[in-house]
């Protein structure tokens, strides 16, 4: 049997618990990995908690889209992979697991450069912030405001657009911004005063803006920086971006991705390992948990009690 992290109810964390559940067998198109490390992201917690519309609960429900393990099984029809490969998961429910089937098409291969925990950490977090920059065109020739610069996306929202030559402003608390400044962008302490400093810091004006924060403060202050709305985006509010006028990307957004935005966070999980094999990407991991304490994890994600990216080892 196989252990995999459910709930049957919508709530607090305590909702969560481990059981075990039948071996998973991997049908055409799939292959069988052994779990050795799960990505816990805000999304898992948000729809545990309700927070996020989901269908109505009627079996035990799985946690998590993010992982990384070793291919155990190969089903028919999969190419291009080898029993004891090891690769990172992304976009498939389940992931805080002992086991799990996924399709092949959702799995890419980690070098030895590239650890579990890492691979664990990429497919939400980055391909977030891939897609959103692809979104909004950012280029060379642009100044970039990204709101809470410190947490996942907001740090390899950074990494890409500093590697694409574009000029970066985060915003963080000022206990993050060295980490920020060694990423390549120009911190900001949000609070009292961001327009002003936002202002004062940015070589050239703003032309660009990604909003991972979701405060008021982060909306009212991109839209004073930036005239042209389509050139602002949220990852959290979604549900009210289209009242301010500007564009969101999932985030509870009523409108889904484009098949090309799709693409494109698919597409950043090569290109985020590739990245890291190459020593020209970082991510911050944060506290690794056993699979068990997945409950603990979720209170963590949801006080901010810890930093870097939580990761369940099962």
């Amino acid at each position: 049997m196989a252990r995999a992290i459910v709930y049957t109810e919508f709530g607090s964390p305590a909702v969560l618990h481990l059981m075990e559940v039948p071996d998973p067998v991997p049908v055409r198109g799939e292959a069988l990995v052994r779990i050795e490390a799960a990505g816990a992201n805000p999304i898992d917690a948000k729809l545990r908690g309700g927070k996020r519309p989901s269908a109505p609960i009627t079996e035990p429900r799985p946690v998590g889209f993010d992982g990384a393990g070793v291919i155990e099984v190969l089903g028919e029809g999969v190419d291009g992979f080898e029993v004891g490969d090891r690769v990172a998961i992304r976009d498939t429910l389940g992931t805080y697991a002992s086991a799990l089937a996924v399709e092949a098409d959702k799995l890419v291969k980690l070098p030895d450069a590239v650890t579990a925990a890492e691979g664990a950490a990429i497919g939400i977090p980055a391909g977030t912030a891939y897609q959103s920059l692809r979104s909004l065109a950012v280029t060379a020739d642009d100044v970039l405001l990204v709101h809470a610069g410190s947490g996942a996306v907001g740090q390899a929202a950074v990494q890409f657009a500093v590697a694409w030559g574009a000029t970066v402003i985060a915003t963080a608390s000022p206990a993050r911004h060295d980490q920020l400044r060694e990423l390549g962008a120009i911190p900001v302490a949000y609070g009292d005063g961001l327009l002003d400093r936002v202002r004062a810091a940015a070589p050239s004006p703003v032309t660009v803006v990604l909003d991972c924060a979701g405060t008021d403060e982060a909306i009212e202050t991109s839209l004073a920086l930036v005239a042209d709305r389509d050139r602002i985006a949220t990852i959290v509010r979604g549900p009210d971006a289209a009242d301010f006028g500007i564009r969101a990307f999932s985030g509870g957004s009523p409108e889904p991705l484009t098949p090309q935005e799709l693409e494109w966070r698919a597409e950043a999980l090569q290109k985020t390992v590739d990245l890291l094999a190459a020593g020209d990407f970082t991510i911050e991991l944060g506290p690794e948990l056993p699979l068990a304490e997945a409950a603990r994890a979720h209170e963590l994600m949801e006080t901010g009690a810890a930093s870097g990216k939580i990761i369940l080892v099962p």
